[in-house]
């Protein structure tokens, strides 16, 4: 079985009856000029320029390739670009059903080719993250042969997910999320092209702003609903694709939410204040709405870390780490799977008890700092490791604490303009309660005894 006859005859069917064919795939750039967004990839004289022979020279550099980026943001487009414009094979093999026979399948066919009628492949691999780290060796021979040019794509970081060997010998590529603008170029394009829609319907303002909103960064997404509405509204007989049919047709509704406006920080802001307030439904119907505008994920998360601090703090400890956990797995996974990322810290932090005795505390601090209450550090806590040091009674008289029993040194650590100063009130909730404890043991070791009436010894 030769897969590059069934590339052919789908390529002829295409270019016979291009209806047969989805939006998507119809509307695949031919040449790197076509390709919307990843202009950091496509500027004069750029390795992928270089690759498809733009440079004047024919392929320069690595023959094989890694796109690293998030979901419809044109990974599969580059490659196939790739083989149009270097006039090679392309074919496609997907990490999640192929294994190594079917890539040594790929590898011996493009061999063949090569060597009957001097026709070189393309091999686009899509999620190899998914490979196994003998599965991705068995890639190697090919790409230090040269047999195909490899073209892998994956959504994950590929330094943790391909292994070194094959990570040093391509070119790594990372591509950005699309932009609104680069979106509203790309459904322009279909609605207009003879390739595309061809005319048939228009697209008025506040549905294009819905549709930008539920693709959310993906141009695969933003096509393939297009599509359908297009679809929905010819056959009522419609020339425009109202709100309400692509509404029907995607089975959302319009979320009236501005994100470059107020409602951006409204909504985000009752986010945050509802998981204060520990209303978990609320904060879930919040971040429900911001994930449906289309926000950022990474935006989300942000706020999500500071509240983990500055609502939880220690009556919580788990908090923090959850918090940028789920940072961290929002930036790998992206949409739409980050959605349920999302919803695992939001639940966590809202039913987590809350202190802001951490936000006041640096809160006082810094205050007190601004009122110039500073001073020079103690003597004994100066540095002492430079010659001279003892002369200037730095380091001299310092009580090393794991030398005292308890590991409490009872000595001045703060300035003398501060000394009796207590910035941090733990409150008795949650895990904070321990420290609470804690504290009081520590301060009276130090001597230094806590002043309930807020005067003197406190921040």
């Amino acid at each position: 079985m030769e897969p590059d006859l069934f590339t052919a005859a789908a390529e002829d069917r295409q270019e016979k009856d291009p209806s047969s064919s989805p939006l998507a795939v119809r509307m695949r750039p031919r040449t790197l000029d076509e390709v919307v967004g990843q202009q950091h990839l496509l500027k004069p004289g750029s390795p992928l320029r270089r690759l498809v022979g733009e440079s004047g020279g024919g392929p320069a550099g690595p023959s094989s390739v890694i796109l690293w980026g998030p979901p419809g943001t044109g990974k599969t487009t580059l490659a196939y670009v790739v083989s149009k414009a270097t006039n090679k094979r392309f074919v496609e093999l997907s990490a999640i059903t192929a294994g190594v026979k079917e890539v040594r399948a790929v590898i011996e066919g493009a061999r063949r080719a090569t060597g009957g009628y001097g026709k070189e492949t393309v091999l686009f691999l899509d999620e190899i993250h998914r490979f196994s780290k003998a599965q991705q060796d068995s890639l190697l021979p090919a790409v230090e042969n040269r047999w195909v040019t490899l073209i892998a794509a994956t959504t994950e970081n590929p330094y943790f997910s391909v292994i070194s060997p094959l990570l040093s010998r391509s070119l790594l590529l990372t591509l950005e999320p699309l932009t609104d603008d680069d979106l509203r170029g790309l459904l322009h394009r279909a609605l207009t092209d003879e390739r595309g829609l061809g005319g048939a319907v228009s697209l008025p303002e506040e549905a294009e702003e819905h549709l930008l909103r539920i693709a959310g960064g993906d141009a695969r997404r933003a096509l393939t609903a297009l599509e359908a509405a297009a679809g929905a509204a010819l056959s009522k007989q419609e020339e425009e694709i109202t709100l309400l049919t692509l509404e029907e047709t995607v089975d959302r509704a319009a979320v009236k939410y501005d994100r470059d406006g107020d409602q951006h920080y409204d909504v985000a802001s009752a986010l945050i204040k509802s998981i204060r307030g520990s209303d978990v439904d609320a904060a879930l119907h919040y971040l429900a709405r911001m994930i449906e505008a289309g926000e950022d994920p990474r935006f989300i998360a942000r706020r999500l870390m500071i509240s983990a601090s500055e609502d939880i703090g220690l009556a919580d400890p788990t908090a923090l780490p959850t918090a940028v956990a789920a940072a961290q797995a929002v930036a790998l996974i992206g949409f739409p799977e980050a959605a349920l990322t999302l919803s695992h810290a939001t639940i966590a932090l809202a039913l987590a008890p809350k202190s802001n005795a951490a936000t006041l505390a640096i809160s006082a601090a810094r205050e007190d700092i601004r009122k110039g209450l500073a001073g020079p550090v103690p003597a004994h806590l100066r540095d002492g490791h430079y010659k001279g040091a003892a002369k200037l009674g730095h380091a001299q008289g310092y009580v090393y604490p794991h030398d005292v029993p308890g590991g409490i040194a009872a000595q001045q650590y703060a300035p003398d303009a501060v000394s009796d100063k207590q910035y941090y009130r733990p409150t008795r909730y949650g895990a904070e309660a321990r420290y609470a404890d804690v504290v009081d043991r520590v301060r009276e070791r130090l001597g230094r005894t806590d002043d309930e009436d807020g005067t003197g010894g406190t921040a």
